[in-house]
């Protein structure tokens, strides 16, 4: 049974489509026709197969999942997310050392959803990438973690302490004691801040960046050989957002807050 029902949604991208669309709600032919772009002859026999795996159930002219359906394509969908975040940048995904990211979290990359990779050409290398920078300057909340330090960061931050956005801010020991020593007015500002929260990672931080807003997730990290090399996975999925706030917030509760220094 196990082995038919596998055949059944994997050998056919006619029902695996069918299925998904369901998922989404009772469809009848012609709107079935129209959203898969199919005519009746092609698709009727492939409802019927379903039918008779009791996948879907057809009340008068509609059609839609049954129980086992839903069962199924709930499964589903976490595997075919997966596999197109991977596919849209499979060489990126496999050269990272993805050690880092908490393994529940791991399993759920699908969740990333439509991202894009950003890799800056030779005369920008060093610049912070312009969708990062533009999209953060319209956030109005921030969630952030930084392991390295950059020399645009304490501007860029300050002046958002400055405004009326919420900040999270976790920092490394090492990127805490550079802001201390090197710009403390600008640390200052994160510290005097109402609207912001700075915290120091007691842990190790492997992770180069974490950003993320109400608008974006934003990830870095390293590659296997745990060498920084500019790239960076951006995504403004709502789902992505979840998954990069649960990410910060696992940085988050092994870090102390700081007021003063």
């Amino acid at each position: 049974m196990s082995s038919s029902l596998c055949d059944t949604i994997w050998l056919s991208e006619k029902r695996k489509n069918l299925l998904l669309l369901l998922m989404e709600g009772p469809r009848d032919i012609e709107q079935i026709k129209t959203s898969l772009n199919v005519n009746s002859k092609a698709m009727m026999p492939q409802i019927k197969i379903l039918k008779k795996q009791e996948l879907i159930l057809q009340k008068g002219g509609t059609y839609e999942l049954s129980e086992i359906g839903k069962l199924v394509v709930g499964n589903m969908l976490p595997l075919l997310n997966t596999l197109e975040v991977l596919e849209e940048n499979k060489e990126y995904w496999a050269s990272r050392d993805t050690s880092v990211i908490p393994h529940d979290l791991f399993m759920r990359l699908g969740e990333l959803g439509e991202c894009m990779v950003i890799e800056p050409d030779l005369n920008h290398l060093f610049d912070l990438p312009r969708e990062f920078t533009e999209n953060l300057a319209k956030s109005r909340c921030i969630l952030s973690s930084l392991s390295y330090y950059h020399p645009l960061y304490p501007s860029l931050y300050s002046k958002l302490a400055m405004s009326e956005v919420e900040v999270k801010l976790v920092l490394t020991e090492s990127v805490f004691e550079r802001l201390k020593n090197d710009y403390p007015d600008d640390l200052r500002s994160f510290l005097d801040s109402k609207n912001t929260i700075v915290v120091v990672c007691e842990e190790s931080l492997n992770i180069p960046t974490i950003a993320v807003t109400d608008r974006f997730m934003y990830l870095c990290l390293f590659n296997r050989q745990g060498k920084y090399d500019h790239r960076k996975v951006m995504s403004f999925d709502a789902s992505a957002l979840r998954w990069g706030r649960e990410l910060f917030m696992h940085y988050r509760k092994s870090a102390r807050e700081v007021t003063d220094f």
